[in-house]
């Protein structure tokens, strides 16, 4: 039998998560993402999902200028640091939540390991981001890289998880509307 009780808690928990992140996510790509946009005139590193290579780290930070370095580093890095375990808390308890009453467990794992891995790489890009900012004019390639490839992973991590949730949200509503018999 499946507890309400737990199953109402974590309804509750998913719904204070992402609501949290969107509106988190909302402020970043509305105001502090955008206006790291229009002062260099390019797209800010946690926007480049494919990547960026040193030559593009050195126009954006010059870009940036001084003030906007800063502004990266007081205003969008500290919005990025909550962001990434909100969005994961948010997908692991909605898995947990569609995956309760199903046997699909091990994709449950596989997508709480993807949405955790997502954070995790979250945070190294924002360390690295970090760091160039800090080192500047200093840029060593191997840190773009480094951070370079902890956004690429980010990218992809979060779309595999996201793929997850939705597919475990489509097998669960499939069982809901499923006649007994």
């Amino acid at each position: 039998m499946i507890d309400r009780h737990w199953t109402g808690h974590l309804g509750l928990a998913t719904v204070c998560f992402g609501g949290l992140g969107a509106l988190i996510y909302i402020l970043m790509i509305t105001v502090t993402l955008s206006h790291l946009e229009a002062v260099s005139g390019q797209v800010p590193f946690d926007m480049r999902p494919l990547g960026y290579s040193p030559e593009d780290a050195v126009a954006l930070l010059e870009g940036l200028g001084v003030k906007g370095r800063r502004y990266y580093l007081t205003r969008q890095i500290p919005l990025d640091t909550a962001y990434p375990a909100l969005l994961a808390l948010f997908l692991v308890s909605l898995m947990r939540w569609f995956g309760h009453s199903m046997p699909a467990h091990r994709l449950v794992r596989l997508g709480i390991l993807m949405a955790v891995g997502a954070a995790l790489c979250d945070y190294c890009e924002n360390i690295g981001i970090a760091a160039m900012i800090l080192n500047w004019p200093d840029l060593s390639d191997w840190l773009v890289h480094a951070s370079s490839i902890a956004t690429v992973a980010k990218s992809g991590l979060t779309t595999v998880s996201v793929m997850i949730t939705i597919l475990l949200g489509v097998v669960a509503a499939r069982q809901r509307v499923r006649p007994a018999g």
